[in-house]
């Protein structure tokens, strides 16, 4: 297939979905996880949860680089923010995020900062260029297919003697992340989370390839397929998790195959590997810390970072009270188990970053989700 429209075409739809209902065992329920945030609006927008049979249940995963960003490091974005001659530039999404007591970054903006939404690192580097006399802070965010651009950024700043440029790393690692979620004990009142298999994601193993997931699926027995984002993609993918759970067979596969290769793309990888390096550990919204899951700057670029440039105050960070965005984010709740959903906390008025992200759970079942939800409540009361 070449065109977009063969990978939503109908007729191949409901010949997937007779595939996996008789493939599925009607005996036990198979749970897999979506850990792309766009996987999550493509179930809900073309509807793929009600196509597969009742007893495979999609649970939606941390797959969203701005729902994952601990309100701490956007609490000190805004701090930066709010610093004597600073423009900090970020995309778009962060601007809505809600901080400790509801502060976010457009708030901050309308409160007098220079903060300015852009599309890439080069419009970054090139508000530095223009404003010799004020500092310049990239608010990097993202998973490994938004990196390389960051890296692209430091070295280009470095060979240029941009010395008003820095950049807020909190670019994260998704392989970590997966075994943490496998590994994590449940938290407290909380029950485990089923989790039989992962449709792993699309961009982020353009650039990092399949081969990082091996050890999670050989270590935990949770086999994982790599999925397009198009409806057909999550449903072949789907039916080759449910061919592995029966078999017994815990690998990783590769079903986007027209984008994915097992190495992945080495240069991007070397240039990565060359600007940035591993932290020790990370925290993530609604998984705590997670060791080796994210990266930072190299001390040869260091005069390029803004945590050494910037002195930024420790603080009480908090979220929104009665958000269960973290709940969400561990796949223990969906959207419509938080009270706010719907009601005080709607796409306008965000309460939570699953909400304002456009790879947000919460977007997901407010732009497709709801109807869907509400009739099923319904049809089930009458059963």
């Amino acid at each position: 297939m070449k065109y977009i429209r063969e990978f939503r075409d109908g007729k191949l739809a409901r010949k997937l979905a007779g595939a996996i209902a008789r493939e599925a065992d009607p005996a036990r329920r198979y749970h897999f996880m979506e850990f792309c945030g766009g996987h999550t609006h493509a179930i809900f927008r073309y509807g793929v949860q009600d196509l597969v049979p009742d007893n495979v249940e999609y649970v939606h995963g941390p797959g969203c680089p701005v729902c994952v960003l601990p309100v701490r490091r956007l609490d000190d974005a805004i701090e930066l923010a709010l610093t004597e001659n600073v423009i900090l530039c970020t995309y778009g999404d962060m601007m809505r995020v809600p901080g400790t007591k509801q502060q976010s970054l457009i708030k901050a903006k309308a409160g007098g900062a220079d903060i300015r939404m852009i599309y890439s690192t080069q419009d970054a580097l090139k508000i530095a260029r223009d404003h010799p006399e004020r500092q310049v802070v990239f608010f990097a965010i993202g998973f490994e297919t938004t990196t390389p651009p960051t890296a692209v950024a430091i070295k280009q700043a470095h060979a240029a003697g941009l010395r008003n440029f820095s950049v807020f790393c909190n670019h994260v690692l998704t392989p970590p992340a997966i075994a943490h979620i496998v590994n994590a004990p449940a938290q407290p009142g909380e029950d485990p989370v089923r989790i039989d298999g992962f449709l792993g994601p699309s961009h982020v193993s353009s650039v990092i390839g399949w081969a990082p997931y091996e050890p999670a699926a050989r270590d935990f027995g949770k086999p994982v397929v790599i999925a397009g984002f198009e409806p057909l993609d999550v449903m072949q993918s789907t039916l080759m998790l449910v061919r592995q759970i029966n078999d017994g067979r815990h690998e990783v596969e590769n079903q986007y195959t027209r984008v994915v290769t097992r190495e992945g793309n080495r240069k991007a990888q070397s240039l990565v590997d060359e600007v940035l390096e591993l932290r020790e550990t990370f925290e993530w919204r609604g998984l705590g810390s997670v060791p080796h899951s994210a990266l930072r700057i190299r001390d040869i670029f260091a005069e390029f970072d803004a945590e050494r440039r910037f002195a930024v105050s420790p603080k009480q960070s908090r979220e929104v009270k009665s958000c269960e965005c973290p709940s969400v984010l561990r796949g223990v709740k969906k959207p419509t188990d938080c009270k706010l959903f719907g009601t005080v906390c709607t796409p306008e008025n965000p309460m939570g970053a699953c909400m304002v992200s456009s790879e947000g759970a919460c977007a997901a079942y407010w732009t497709y989700g709801r109807k869907r939800e509400a009739s099923r409540a319904v049809r089930d009361a009458v059963a």
